[in-house]
């Protein structure tokens, strides 16, 4: 039974969302302000918290800052409720570590989809890094040679927590023809918060991880395989090979078959 810790001030409130949450299976906690609530997550760590940001004592800000910064709660997925949205609100919750944003008023059914998708992306989360750390590895394989070539997650995408979501998704899916949108359905965004989020952090855009990530496999097959062009650029997710090949070139400056050519002679040279 996944818990659910609900800051919320207003007791009108506060109460309809406990009882909505505990109808749906969940174990709710409920706290009335900041100060109750911080001392809750450190005592029952749950799966997920919701915040309410203007608080008398401590408003959630305060709350998501100090939560973020011990370690035992530093991941606990956190979502702010709160009355307005502007791009300075969205900012500093970003800024901060939150995860998303429910504006008041919301329905029962809105807060409890935007629950469920919080718990679904780390779950998706889990699986992805368990399934990397459980993948067998053959040594004699001609695919695990070329594996050892490849850029990981961890060498490819930049150390950032708050993305680890988001790089996991592009990891599995890069082969697919997938966008922007997919990307943030399956981490639980707006296409519009995880640009910024992505920009924000990283200085790319989410179509650029998807390319870098598809252009390294397409580097390591043209090295160390004997697919044609139009072969690479579909395993690597592109169905129109002419695209591929103009991404690539602009990339690299020369197209995928030069650069094959060149880089084999550089290798066999070395």
């Amino acid at each position: 039974m996944k818990t659910i810790l609900v800051i919320e001030d207003e007791a009108q409130t506060r109460d309809i969302f406990v009882r909505s949450l505990t109808f749906e299976g969940f174990h709710a906690i409920a706290a009335e302000s900041g100060a109750v609530g911080l001392k809750l997550a450190q005592t029952h760590l749950p799966d997920l918290i919701v915040c309410d940001i203007m608080m008398p004592d401590l408003d959630g800000y305060e709350v998501l800052s100090i939560l973020r910064q011990r370690q035992s709660t530093a991941a606990i997925p956190f979502i702010f409720l709160t009355a307005k949205v502007t791009m300075a609100d969205l900012r500093q919750g970003m800024e901060l570590g939150a995860d998303d944003y429910l504006t008041k008023p919301c329905t029962v059914e809105q807060f409890l989809a935007a629950i469920a998708t919080r718990l679904e992306r780390q779950q998706v989360l889990k699986q992805c890094y368990t399934r990397e750390l459980q993948e067998p590895i053959s040594l004699h394989s001609e695919a695990s040679k070329a594996r050892e070539t490849l850029p990981t997650p961890t060498t490819l995408f930049p150390d950032c927590p708050k993305l680890e979501a988001v790089f996991c998704f592009i990891e599995t899916h890069y082969p697919q023809s997938i966008s922007l949108r997919d990307v943030a359905q399956a981490v639980g965004y707006s296409p519009a918060y995880l640009t910024n989020l992505v920009q924000n952090l990283t200085g790319r855009t989410v179509k650029q991880w998807i390319t870098e990530r598809r252009m390294a496999q397409a580097r390591m097959l043209l090295i160390h395989s004997a697919q044609s062009v139009t072969q690479v650029a579909e395993a690597v997710g592109y169905s129109d090979v002419c695209y591929f090949i103009r991404q690539f070139r602009q990339l690299h400056g020369a197209s995928p078959q030069v650069w094959r050519n060149s880089d084999s002679v550089q290798v066999s040279a070395g």
